[in-house]
């Protein structure tokens, strides 16, 4: 069957290009650290602001970048499936959409100094070493994406750090118990990259790109995809039986059937569109494990 993608308009063509799904991976985040931080001082509302638009300024502006970058390699075609689309399909220049990742990256600089200047200067470098991986997934020479590192990179700078930036900017410290808190962050992160190169295993393919999903082969990658959901459960089941975290952080066990169709999905489907419910999915598994997990440490705080 011949599926056709239409192209949108209006505010829908800038709406779309900031691959509104993948943005969950951005916020959740900074969530779950702010809440984790809330059982060791009072919350400065401004800097969890602050931090949560930076955070979701630098994602949408990582995937302009990715737009620009795929499009000026050649890899996005108006039938392409998981892109913004602005270019191929609704004719925004290519240097518009350029121009507006490096607007938003010096929005989220500003916010940055802010927050450095409210806690420490180190974080300058921190945030910068993160918009720089952001620019470098897709940009220069050598990008990250082509590389079986994408997961790696993705999970430990949009999943972990930030987990643990927001954490420490309410704190000003770090502790094992939020490290221990933001695997998941980082495992669910990860899931989300590795749907998406999945997904495009056969593209991907033919544009030289070496990722993991490649290199392990269509059933392997699903099979550690699925892996990335059952360690993310099975590290708080852990954590919770140790008593290193509240039993309330079994909430996140009400997300479990999203991961479980998603799984179904990618083994029973192999063309992209059909894929792509599953991919929106992977997003929301972030979202609602991340805000279960939060909302439960959140209840703990307010019942101790």
């Amino acid at each position: 069957m011949t599926h056709s993608i239409q192209a949108d308009s209006g505010w829908r063509v800038w709406w779309q290009l900031t691959r509104p799904h993948t943005l969950t991976a951005s916020f959740a985040p900074v969530f779950l650290g702010t809440m984790i931080a809330i059982h060791y001082t009072a919350l400065n509302w401004a800097l969890f602001l602050a931090m949560l638009i930076a955070s979701l300024l630098i994602q949408a502006a990582t995937n302009m970048f990715n737009e620009y970058y795929d499009y000026a390699r050649g890899l996005d075609t108006e039938e392409s499936v998981g892109i913004g689309g602005a270019i191929v399909r609704n004719g925004v220049s290519p240097k518009t959409v350029l121009v507006l990742a490096f607007l938003l990256y010096a929005i989220s600089a500003v916010l940055g100094l802010y927050i450095a200047a409210s806690t420490s200067w180190w974080l300058l470098a921190v945030g910068g070493i993160g918009m720089l991986v952001g620019y470098f997934y897709t940009g220069g020479p050598y990008p990250i994406a082509y590389t079986p590192l994408g997961e790696l990179f993705s999970g430990l700078f949009m999943g972990f750090l930030i987990v643990i930036v927001a954490f420490y900017i309410q704190t000003e410290t770090i502790t094992s118990t939020a490290v221990m808190l933001a695997v998941p962050s980082t495992l669910l992160v990860a899931a989300i990259m590795m749907a998406n190169n999945i997904r495009d295993m056969v593209g991907d393919k033919k544009s030289g790109r070496r990722t993991l999903a490649i290199l392990a082969g269509r059933p392997a990658a699903v099979t550690i995809f699925m892996w990335f959901f059952i360690l993310s459960y099975a590290w708080i089941i852990l954590l919770v039986l140790l008593s290193i975290v509240t039993p309330w952080a079994l909430l996140v066990l009400l997300s479990v059937i999203k991961p479980l169709k998603v799984i179904m999905t990618f083994k029973h489907y192999t063309e992209p569109l059909q894929v792509m419910p599953a991919m929106k999915d992977t997003g929301i598994t972030n979202t609602l494990f991340n805000f279960l997990l939060a909302i439960g440490l959140l209840v703990d705080y307010f019942l101790s």
